[in-house]
C-alpha cells in the first residue's frame, strides 16, 4: 500500500479532517468570509485548557495581523483539539497523541506535539496530567520495544505492517529504528521535570526505559558486528526498506550510532545520520542529569555521559567535510569510511534544527556554514518557487517544500528580516485552510500533502508565540 493512500484510508476511518473538508474549506476561504471558522468547535474538541485559550486571545487582542491571530487559533491547540486522549490507567496519567491522519502514536511526533505546551503546565493541573500522560505512556512503549518508532493504543493490536521482516510486536504499529524516537521522550521528559518538579512520571520504568535506551544506542554503535536489529519490507519505494538483508550498507564503528531511518521515516543512505548523534549528545546529558539527581543512579548516568562524550568526539573527528563554496560544513550522513552524504532533510532533527534543540550554538561557524549551504540551491532538496522557499526532502519529492522547515529556520534565525520573511510565506502558503500542512508545492501552497498534521500546526504557533514574547514588533 503506497504512503498516500495508507493515509487517505486512516483519516476516512478516523473522522478527521478529511481532505473533503479541507476543499470546504478552501472554498468558504475564498468565497463566504476572509476567515472562516476552520477550528473544531468547542463541544467536539479533544481536551481544552484554559491557559492556552487565555493565550490565544492575548496572542489575538495584541497582534494586529487579523490573519495571524486567525492562523494562531487554529494551529496552536491542534494537537489538543483533535489528537490526544486522555486517562488514567491504574491511578496514572495516561495520553495517547495520533499525529492527525494517522491513527498511530510516534514518540517522536507526541514529545514534540505537546512540547509547546510545557510552560504553561504549572498554570494549568489538567494540562499538566496530559504532558505527564504523555512521558508515561512512552515509558511503557520504550519498555516494550525501544527500536519502535510508532505504536497503538491497544496493545493487541496488529497493524497494517505486521508482515515487515523485523521482530514485530502487536501493539506496535511501526518498527523503524530512528535515533530520534528516543531521544525526543528524553527531551520531554527532561523540560516537563525543569519546567514543573514534578517528578512522578520518573519512577522506576522510567530508569528501566532510559536503561533500554543505553543499550540500544551502544547495540547500534555496531562495535561488535551488526546489532539487533534489522528491517525489511515489501514495498515499491526503496526509502521503505533497507538494503543488505536489513542491515544497510557497512559502517566503520567509529562510535556513532547507526539510524536505519530518517526522521522523515525514510531509510538513511550512510548510517551515521549526524542530525540525530547531535541529539543523541543532548538527550543522553539530560537523561544522566536526572538518573542522578532523581535516583542516585551513578553508573547508569556515567555510561550516558561516558557514550555523549564518545559521540562529540567522532561528530568532530569525522563528521565535518570541506565544501567547495561554504567551507568546512556538517555532513548529513556518513559511513565512518570517509563517505558521506551532503544534503539537509525537513523533518526534526535536521542538521539546520540543532539549535533549536540544544545541540549546538547558534554561533558556531561550522553550523553557520552549514546553515548557508542548507539555505541555498547548493542543497539538492532546497526548492524555490513563484510561492515561497524552503527546504525538503525526499519523503514527499521534488519541488515540495515543508512548512515545518520555514518555521525551523525562523526558530532558529537571529536575523529579524529572516524571521519577519519566514512568518510571511507560512502565512501565505496554508493553501486557503487555516492550517499548516506536511509539504505544498513551491509554485502553488493549494497543492498540499497531509491536510492534518498536528506537529506542523502546533510548532507553527510556538514559532509565533515565541515571536510575540520576545519581537512582537516583527507580527506587523
Amino acid at each position: 500500500m503506497q504512503r498516500r493512500k495508507f493515509i487517505k484510508n486512516t483519516v476516512i476511518l478516523t473522522g478527521g479532517i478529511s481532505l473533503m473538508n479541507t476543499a470546504v474549506f478552501a472554498e468558504s476561504f475564498t468565497k463566504a468570509s476572509p476567515f472562516p471558522i476552520v477550528r473544531p468547535e468547542a463541544s467536539k474538541r479533544n481536551f481544552s485548557s484554559p491557559v492556552i485559550e487565555a493565550a490565544i486571545s492575548e496572542f489575538q487582542k495584541n497582534v494586529a495581523d487579523q490573519e495571524l491571530g486567525w492562523l494562531f487559533n487554529n494551529c496552536f491547540p491542534n494537537t489538543l483539539d483533535t489528537t490526544v486522549t486522555y486517562s488514567e490507567v491504574k491511578n496514572k496519567p495516561h495520553t495517547y497523541i495520533i499525529t492527525g491522519d494517522i491513527d498511530a502514536m510516534w514518540l517522536r511526533d507526541s514529545s514534540a506535539q505537546v512540547w509547546p505546551y510545557v510552560p504553561f503546565a504549572t498554570k494549568d493541573k489538567n494540562l499538566k496530567n496530559l504532558i505527564s500522560g504523555t512521558i508515561n505512556t512512552q515509558t511503557q512503549y520504550i519498555l516494550k520495544d525501544p527500536y519502535a518508532n510508532a505504536f497503538y493504543d491497544n496493545p493487541e493490536k496488529q497493524g497494517y505492517w505486521k508482515d515487515d521482516n523485523t521482530k514485530m510486536k502487536p501493539g506496535v504499529h511501526e518498527r523503524k529504528w530512528e535515533i530520534d524516537s528516543l531521544c525526543y521522550p528524553i527531551r520531554l521528559a527532561y523540560q516537563y521535570w525543569k519546567k514543573t518538579g514534578d517528578t512522578a512520571p520518573f519512577d522506576t520504568k522510567w530508569v528501566d526505559a532510559m536503561r533500554n535506551i543505553l543499550i540500544v544506542f551502544k547495540d547500534q554503535q555496531r562495535k561488535d558486528g551488526q546489532g539487533n536489529y534489522s528491517f525489511q519490507r515489501k514495498t515499491e519505494r526503496a526509502s521503505d526498506t533497507i538494503p543488505m538483508a536489513g542491515y544497510g550498507y557497512p559502517v566503520n564503528p567509529v562510535g556513532l550510532i547507526c539510524s536505519a531511518f530518517r526522521p522523515s521515516d525514510d531509510a538513511t543512505v550512510f548510517s551515521f545520520l549526524i542530525p540525530s548523534n547531535f541529539f543523541a549528545i543532548v538527550s543522553l546529558k539530560q537523561a544522566a542529569e536526572m538518573l542522578e539527581t532523581l535516583h542516585n543512579e551513578h553508573g547508569l548516568a556515567k555510561e550516558c555521559l561516558d557514550l555523549a562524550t564518545e559521540v562529540d568526539h567522532a561528530i568532530k573527528k569525522y563528521a565535518v567535510v570541506n565544501h567547495p563554496k561554504h567551507g568546512n560544513i556538517y555532513a548529513f550522513e556518513i559511513d565512518g569510511y570517509g563517505n558521506h552524504l551532503i544534503m539537509d532533510d525537513a523533518n526534526v532533527p535536521s542538521l539546520l534544527s540543532l539549535p533549536y534543540l540544544d545541540a549546538i550554538d547558534r554561533n558556531d561557524p561550522i553550523y553557520n556554514n552549514t546553515r548557508h549551504f542548507i539555505l541555498s540551491l547548493d542543497n539538492p532538496f532546497y526548492f524555490k518557487g513563484k510561492a515561497a522557499e524552503g527546504v525538503g526532502g525526499p519523503h514527499v519529492g521534488l519541488d515540495m517544500i515543508w512548512p515545518m522547515a520555514i518555521t525551523m529556520q525562523g526558530l532558529t534565525s537571529t536575523n529579524p528580516e529572516e524571521i519577519k520573511a519566514c512568518i510571511q510565506m507560512l502565512k501565505t502558503t496554508h493553501g486557503n485552510t487555516g492550517f499548516m500542512h506536511e509539504t505544498f508545492h513551491k509554485d502553488d501552497p493549494t497543492n498540499f500533502t497531509r491536510s492534518w498534521f498536528a506537529w506542523a500546526n502546533t510548532l507553527f504557533g510556538e514559532f509565533l508565540w515565541k515571536t510575540y514574547q520576545n519581537t512582537p514588533e516583527l507580527l506587523k
